[in-house]
């Protein structure tokens, strides 16, 4: 029986993560995206984070050759499709943006793929209606950093069937990780915990209540959390938070208003630690040697 094949689109932060997962699981994996260079860069990044999984005894040169191998990169998006029995989608939170993929990608597949949105918050049925398989149509949200954490949402859509769910269960299985089964609703079970305590927090510190480090190490050290609201914030990205907020808002209510400060750090571009600047500065990588002498 020859190996299922994925198909991962979206070659950024949480896409290369589930392409390394889902490599890792055995499973022949294409990594789309429209730039090349953003795909070598996010090979080797793979590549990186297993040659520091088997500086830590997490892993085995055997399984780094084992995931590599099993990987390849494709810039087309009909072309990464078209021989794909799961295509696992992980562009940027837009629904008009994923609509638009699952559209093409509807064209290019074959009528037996399921497809699986990595989405933190989004309607899973408004995104199956478009993909025009709604009933093969699942939310699989992943967490960062992906082939660390251990958990998939698994999001049932109005028209989600059983075939579907059972397929992203194994998969998620075979990735390593374990499940949890969500009816869909705005922002699952975590988006919308995280983004009621990361809200509250912003508004502490719009209010003087505290420092942003002081909030933060409350939380892990009265509250046992591996990371402060803030650390988790610029982690995931403050403009990715400010979306969800502003979804759940218009869906859930005022409860999950953005605050002032949020807003504002997005604008001044501090969105994070992939910016460098978000809720904390973090320090850059030092020059090379050949860049100190160019």
């Amino acid at each position: 029986m020859p190996r299922m094949r994925i198909t991962v689109i979206g070659s950024g932060t949480m896409g290369r993560g589930i392409a390394h997962v889902a490599a890792g699981g055995g499973y022949a994996t294409t990594l789309q995206d429209i730039s090349t260079e953003q795909l070598d860069r996010a090979r080797a990044s793979i590549a990186k984070s297993l040659e520091e999984g088997i500086a830590r005894g997490k892993t085995t040169p055997a399984q780094r050759d084992f995931t590599l191998a099993n990987l390849s990169l494709e810039t087309d998006l009909a072309a990464a499709g078209k021989e794909a029995d799961l295509v696992l989608e992980a562009v940027p939170e837009s629904l008009a943006l994923k609509a638009q993929v699952f559209g093409i990608l509807h064209k290019a597949c074959k009528p037996a793929a399921v497809f699986a949105s990595n989405t933190s918050a989004l309607s899973i049925t408004e995104m199956g209606a478009a993909s025009g398989r709604p009933a093969k149509f699942i939310g699989m949200h992943f967490f960062n950093p992906v082939h660390k954490m251990k958990l998939v949402e698994l999001i049932r859509g109005r028209d989600t069937d059983d075939a579907t769910v059972a397929l992203a269960r194994e998969v998620s299985t075979r990735m390593g990780k374990e499940t949890v089964l969500v009816r869909e609703s705005p922002g699952f079970v975590t988006s919308r915990i995280n983004a009621l305590i990361g809200n509250e927090a912003f508004r502490m510190l719009e209010a003087g209540v505290a420092t942003a480090e002081d909030i933060d190490k409350a939380l892990k050290l009265g509250l046992n959390h591996p990371m402060g609201p803030f650390e988790m914030v610029d982690l995931v990205g403050l403009d990715v938070r400010l979306s969800i907020l502003e979804y759940l808002h218009r869906t859930l209510g005022e409860t999950y208003r953005p605050t002032e400060i949020h807003r504002r750090l997005v604008k001044e571009g501090r969105l994070g630690r992939k910016s460098g600047r978000g809720v904390y500065e973090y320090p850059q990588p030092a020059a090379t040697a050949q860049e100190a002498k160019s």
